[in-house]
C-alpha cells in the first residue's frame, strides 16, 4: 500500500463554490479502510454544511456512497479486499465519537481535509466502523442511497416510531428521506399515509411510493387543520423531513391528543431533518394531551438493516431506481448542489463514478 491521489470536491471557503480538485490519501490507519466509489447521493444535509459558516475547512462532503473495497487497515475484520460496500455515516458499531471527528488523513494542498465520511470523491479514506459490506449483485449505482436517504427516512418509521398496521402516518417534506419514510409506511400497511408538501409535482411522486392522501401547505392552507380533518383528530405519527422551523413545530399538533390516565397517550411527533436553531412547542399539547416529541438520528442497524433494504429493493417492494431521478459526474457537483437547493429534484440524486 502506498499513498494515491484522487478527484474530490473540496469546499475551500464559506458561500465559495466547490473545488474539485486533487485529493492525497494516505495508508489506512488500523482501523480505516480506502474505498474506490462507484456512486454517492447527494443529499440536502450537504447543503447544510456548505451554508455553514461553523464547519470546518477544506472540507469533504457527501456520506451515502457505493464502492469496491481497495485497502485493509490490519485491525479491520469484517471486509476483504474486493468487496463492494457502503459508506455510510453511521457507524455499525458503538465508536467513540470523538474519533470519528479526527481528520482521517486526508489532505488537500498541502493542508488536512475534514470529513470522518465523504462520499463527493473517486476513492475515500474512513473508518472500517461506516462501512458495511455488501453482495457483489446489488447494483453500483442506486444502492448508495441506502447509505443516508434510505437508513434515515425508513429508519424513522421501523425503529424509532415502529409503525403498526392501520396506524396513521403524516410525512412532512418528500424528497429523499420523505419518500423512504412514505414507503417503508407503507410496506408496514399504515394508513393513512399522508405526505405534506408545497410543490404538487412532489405530491404526486409521492403518491407513487406509496402516499393515500396528499397536502400541499402552501398559500393559505393549514396542514395541521388538512391532516386532522383527514384522519378525525390528528395522525399516530408525523414526521418531520425537512427541519425548518415552521414544520418543527407543526408536527405535533398534527398528532392525535390523549387525555387523563394511563395508557391514554396521544400520537407521536418525530424529527427526522436537522432541526433549527430554536422552535416553539406548547408544553400543553406534552402534559394536557400526553402526545409525544422525539428525534430520529439515522435510526439503523446497518449489518441488519442494510440486506434488507437491498433485498426489498430486488423483490421490487422498494424501487431505489425510482427514487433516484437525477445522475451527475463529479465535475458537475456545483450544478447538481444549485439543483437540489432550488427544488428541481424530485426524491434523490447520485453522482456516478
Amino acid at each position: 500500500m502506498a499513498t494515491i491521489t484522487t478527484t474530490a470536491a473540496v469546499q475551500t471557503e464559506f458561500e465559495a463554490p466547490l473545488v474539485v480538485d486533487e485529493l492525497e490519501l494516505p495508508d489506512p490507519r488500523p482501523d480505516q479502510v480506502r474505498v474506490k466509489l462507484l456512486s454517492s447521493g447527494v443529499c440536502h444535509s450537504q447543503l447544510h454544511q456548505i451554508h455553514n459558516p461553523n464547519t470546518p475547512r477544506p472540507g469533504l462532503l457527501g456520506h451515502e456512497g457505493t464502492g469496491i473495497v481497495t485497502d485493509i487497515g490490519a485491525g479491520v475484520t469484517h471486509l476483504q479486499e474486493g468487496d463492494k460496500c457502503i459508506v455510510t455515516w453511521v457507524p455499525r458499531t458503538q465508536v467513540d465519537r470523538r474519533m470519528m471527528g479526527q481528520p482521517t488523513g486526508a489532505t488537500f494542498r498541502g493542508e488536512p481535509a475534514m470529513g470522518a465520511v465523504y462520499t463527493w470523491s473517486k476513492d475515500v479514506l474512513t473508518s472500517g466502523a461506516l462501512v458495511v459490506p455488501i453482495p457483489d449483485e446489488h447494483p453500483d449505482d442506486v444502492s448508495c442511497i441506502v447509505g443516508c436517504a434510505v437508513l434515515t427516512g425508513a429508519g424513522a418509521v421501523l425503529n424509532t416510531a415502529k409503525v403498526r398496521p392501520g396506524e396513521s402516518v403524516a410525512v412532512f417534506g418528500v424528497g429523499g428521506v420523505g419518500l423512504s419514510a412514505i414507503k417503508a409506511a407503507a410496506l408496514v400497511n399504515a394508513y393513512p399515509i399522508i405526505a405534506v408538501d408545497l410543490a404538487d409535482d412532489k405530491l404526486e411522486f409521492a403518491k407513487s411510493f406509496g402516499a393515500t392522501h396528499t397536502v400541499n401547505a402552501g398559500g393559505n392552507t393549514d396542514p395541521v387543520e388538512e391532516i386532522r380533518e383527514i384522519t378525525g383528530g390528528g395522525v399516530d405519527y408525523a414526521f418531520d423531513a425537512i427541519g425548518v422551523r415552521q414544520t418543527a413545530e407543526q408536527i405535533l399538533p398534527a398528532t392525535r391528543g390523549g387525555s387523563a390516565g394511563a395508557g391514554n397517550e396521544g400520537g407521536v411527533a418525530v424529527l427526522i431533518g436537522i432541526p433549527p436553531d430554536e422552535m416553539t412547542v406548547d408544553p400543553r399539547l406534552f402534559m394536557m394531551t400526553q402526545r409525544q416529541y422525539r428525534g430520529s438520528l439515522g435510526a439503523t442497524y446497518p449489518d441488519t438493516d442494510f440486506p434488507m433494504f437491498l433485498r426489498w429493493h430486488k423483490e421490487g417492494k422498494f424501487p431505489l431506481d425510482q427514487l433516484i431521478t437525477r445522475r451527475y459526474k463529479l465535475e458537475d457537483i456545483n450544478q447538481a448542489c444549485d439543483d437540489l437547493h432550488g427544488g428541481k429534484i424530485l426524491g434523490r440524486a447520485i453522482v456516478e463514478y
